[in-house]
């Protein structure tokens, strides 16, 4: 099985690196593309994978073609793989908005799997969620899911319309945990600490309650009544957090996540 991956970028890279340790692939079975003779310069004594700049040099020796570019290419791009590509072929896009029946429709392949990663897949902390067509088979799917785990963790969701969900829970969700350490950080500083300091007491801090987050089967709440005593300096915290209606807002920043990537969609799908 050969992979070839159309875009060099941040995650393009990511998921080029991270499938090239799968099991299921042999060294140089990874296939990199881009159009930009700096960026496939510097990726020219990596070993582990083949660089290409033309379509048609990789294309037809790809099984799964891995689309990491933006969206506004998509068009374009899909256009000119159609004249190359063999029904067998999947399509693997991480392209915001970018709906399967578009990439159906421009790339004449019916095999197609949308994927929404997050940034955390740099590091192998990843989470990617995914939707297949019809047409991809539960063999293919096992593949593919493999695949997307080399840089972390995956979920298969059955409506596409999840894929734009995700984007407003984990797809942006690592820039709410950093507004949040943000503002942490600066009550630390405000209060006297060193700006090492702060930082250390906030990372820290949400790695350990992660860590317990994810080592037991307690809700958050669980773990909020368990930190927190009636009259105590946490249980203070938190009633100035409800009575700024926080959770409201959190959750109301999700859901323009959430909109916005379905108004992507629907703005991609009448440029195609």
């Amino acid at each position: 099985m050969k992979v070839l991956v159309i875009g060099a970028g941040n995650m393009g890279l990511t998921y080029a690196e991270g499938m090239s340790k799968s099991k299921l692939l042999k060294k140089k079975n990874i296939m990199v593309l881009d159009t930009c003779t700096e960026k496939l310069q510097s990726l020219k004594n990596v070993d582990h994978f083949d660089t290409y700049k033309e379509l048609n040099d990789c294309v037809p020796e790809a099984d799964i073609i891995f689309i990491a570019v933006k969206p506004y290419h998509s068009e374009e791009l899909l256009t000119k793989i159609s004249k190359l590509v063999n029904p067998g072929q999947i399509i693997i896009s991480i392209m915001a908005g970018v709906t399967i029946k578009a990439m159906q429709e421009l790339s004449g392949l019916d095999k197609v799997v949308r994927a929404m990663p997050n940034l955390p897949a740099k590091i192998g902390k990843g989470l990617t969620s995914y939707v297949a067509s019809p047409e991809v088979s539960r063999i293919e799917l096992l593949t593919i899911e493999s695949l997307l785990n080399t840089t972390g963790k995956s979920i298969h969701v059955t409506d596409e319309k999840y894929i734009d969900a995700s984007t407003g829970i984990s797809g942006s969700g690592p820039a709410y945990v950093f507004y949040f350490m943000e503002s942490m950080m600066e009550a630390a500083l405000q209060m006297g600490f060193s700006k090492n300091d702060s930082k250390v007491l906030v990372s820290q801090t949400f790695t350990g309650a992660i860590e317990l987050f994810n080592q037991s089967d307690l809700s958050p709440k669980g773990w909020m009544d368990r930190v927190a005593s009636k009259g105590g300096t946490t249980q203070a915290a938190l009633d100035s957090m409800d009575d700024n209606n926080v959770k409201e807002l959190i959750k109301e920043a999700a859901f323009s996540a959430f909109s916005r990537a379905v108004e992507l969609g629907k703005e991609n799908l009448q440029h195609a």
